[in-house]
């Protein structure tokens, strides 16, 4: 070794998204002492930034709902959407270790989900796909529960917030929408708005946490009960390595270089490369100098996971049919000078709302998934600038907004003047000032207008399947996606490339033991989240693809984990002391380890 070890734990953990902690919180409960570092001066990683949405097939909640599903069929289903990249190995250790998961966090930590039934698989017409049931949502959270730590909570992403307030799944965002013609929905909204108006006089910041900030403070919350210290503004600079085996990191923390000795293991969990420029050209066919790419992910995230495994024999993978989630974005120029990135996950599905490129043609079922929407925009303007419009009438865009721009009464003149909305009174003066082909833009929304009286699009079928039909408007009769647009002024946005992750990434096992190019371990060295290669073979198959994974294999993590730091003892026991406000069940646990993969 180079230097002094002057600190030592069990575990190091790099990076504090979901799948980060969820093997913090693993091997911690397992008796372990883990401390996490984190680059950034705040903890939670994209996770705090996200919809909060884990897709986890056979799930306790909805088991117990009367959800039917069975682990063959979303094997089936991942198969057909993997293809020839399928992993049946990984695949099958998320499978059957995701429900044990879940029931895991629920049991034992600050964790909690609900259910959201009715979220279908983003191609539910596939064979083993479900029209709901898979994907669950972090329960909402009172940042009260965190004390003092909440102030290095991430906040959630700025572009998707209203005056600084989260919103938690579509029934509330439908309550926003409908404020103006519902009493039900207005008495919802004024008790909202006055609940966050005080939160904001009293904390500085909303109290009432939800979706992606509510699962990184559940997760936080855990780990601090456990004793778990979140080091932030301490980045891994580099690793330590004895006997071919990785035994610790070299940090940067308060100016100087610190090692930190790991007794069993070092865990890569730093949120994979969105933000590297370098990885970004060399990966993205879009972003040739590494520019041309605009994320929401956290500025952070430039692919520090994959360099260190590299440097450790590690070896990535990037042969994969998309090497990042793909969505489009906007963006946005804020009122204090900065700008921001804001992802289209809302919009787009609503009735009124349509997507065309230059030319003035659509080129994709707008109510597909973003990922599916990125797939088509890159076919479409390949060799050239991936850029698109989303088109609105007066009606829609007060109804559901569209982009940054809100619903009716909030005002859009700032957005008009900024050039981030523009509107002409009829749709061949609104082409003109995007730039798209005036005349086919006429003839692309009169043929669209024709069939969308009667909830029809026989071009791309908007609206056709239960996905589609799951972000619309239930309210808007036959289809709740398409409706005609003909009442001016006409509104576009532009859109742009983005993503929610990155999919390439850093080879491992199915206990997320990094692998060299011999598919050999790298002893004492484990990745997870978006620094491991996604167990999806580069498609999206639902809701929650990214953070179900993450949780699952950082739990397979700290099990593993757990299980070599006891000589591969099935009989591990948590510490008394350490039990979290419920009954221990040391043998129910002792079997779930025994089951575990061993090294």
């Amino acid at each position: 070794m180079t230097a002094a070890a002057q600190e030592i734990v069990d575990v190091l953990v790099a990076g504090s998204g979901a799948g980060a902690l969820a093997t913090a919180v693993t091997a911690a409960r397992h008796g372990l002492k883990v401390l996490v570092v984190e680059k950034d001066a705040v903890y939670g990683g994209t996770t705090a930034r996200s919809g909060g949405v884990l897709w986890v097939p056979c799930n306790p909640g909805s088991r117990e709902a009367g959800i039917e599903d069975s682990l063959e069929a979303a094997r089936a289903y991942l198969e057909q959407e993997a293809g020839p990249n399928f992993d049946p190995v990984r695949v099958d250790a998320f499978l059957q270790a995701g429900p044990e998961m879940v029931a895991f966090f629920e049991r034992e930590t600050a964790v909690r989900f609900v259910g959201v039934p009715e979220f279908s698989d983003y191609h539910p017409n596939s064979p083993g796909a479900r029209p709901g049931g898979r994907s669950i949502l972090a329960a909402p959270y009172d940042a009260a529960e965190l004390g003092e730590q909440v102030k290095r909570l991430r906040p959630p992403l700025r572009e998707i917030t209203f005056v600084g307030m989260m919103f938690n799944a579509s029934q509330e965002v439908a309550h926003f929408f409908n404020c103006t013609r519902s009493l039900k929905s207005a008495i919802y909204v004024v008790r909202r708005l006055a609940q966050h108006a005080r939160e904001m006089l009293v904390f500085g910041r909303a109290q009432r946490l939800t979706n992606g900030n509510a699962l990184a403070a559940r997760l936080a919350r855990s780990a601090f009960d456990l004793g778990i210290e979140i080091r932030t503004e301490c980045p891994v600079v580099g690793l330590v390595h004895e006997g071919g085996a990785v035994r610790g990191v070299t940090v940067r923390h308060g100016g100087a270089d610190r090692t930190v000795l790991a007794r069993h293991a070092v865990v890569l969990g730093t949120g994979g490369f969105p933000q590297s420029p370098e990885l970004r050209k060399q990966l993205f066919p879009h972003a040739p100098t590494g520019q041309e790419h605009f994320s929401p992910a956290p500025t952070t995230n430039t692919g520090d996971g994959w360099h260190l495994a590299t440097d450790a024999g590690g070896a990535t993978e990037v042969r994969i049919p998309n090497v990042a989630a793909w969505i489009p974005v906007s963006l946005v120029q804020h009122r204090d000078g900065t700008r921001g990135v804001f992802p289209h996950l809302i919009d787009r599905y609503k009735p009124g709302i349509i997507a065309v490129v230059k030319s003035g043609k659509r080129f994709v079922n707008e109510a597909d998934s973003y990922h599916d929407f990125g797939q088509a925009l890159q076919r479409e303007c390949a060799g050239g600038p991936l850029q698109a419009w989303l088109i609105a009438d007066h009606r829609a865009l007060r109804r559901y907004g569209l982009g940054f721009a809100k619903p009716f009464p909030v005002p859009i003149g700032h957005l008009l003047r900024s050039g981030y909305l523009l509107r002409g009174r009829t749709p061949a003066e609104l082409a003109r000032k995007a730039g798209i082909d005036a005349a086919q833009l006429e003839r692309t929304i009169a043929q669209f207008n024709g069939p969308a009286r009667s909830g029809l699009d026989p071009q791309f079928g908007k609206g056709s399947t239960a996905y589609n039909r799951y972000l619309g408007d239930h309210n808007h009769q036959p289809n709740p996606c398409v409706a005609p647009l003909d009442k001016g002024p006409y509104y576009a946005v532009r859109v742009v490339m983005g993503d929610l992750g990155t999919f390439a990434g850093i080879r491992t096992d199915a206990t997320s033991r990094v692998l060299d190019a011999q598919a050999r371990p790298v002893t004492g060295l484990y990745a997870v989240g978006n620094d491991a290669l996604s167990v999806m073979g580069g498609a999206y198959p639902g809701g929650g693809i990214t953070l179900g994974p993450a949780m699952t294999f950082g739990y397979l993590a700290g099990r593993h984990i757990a299980s070599v730091a006891q000589g591969g003892d099935a009989h591990i026991q948590l510490r008394e002391s350490q039990t979290l406000g419920g009954s221990l069940r040391p043998h129910a646990l002792s079997q779930e380890i025994s089951q575990g993969i061993r090294s």
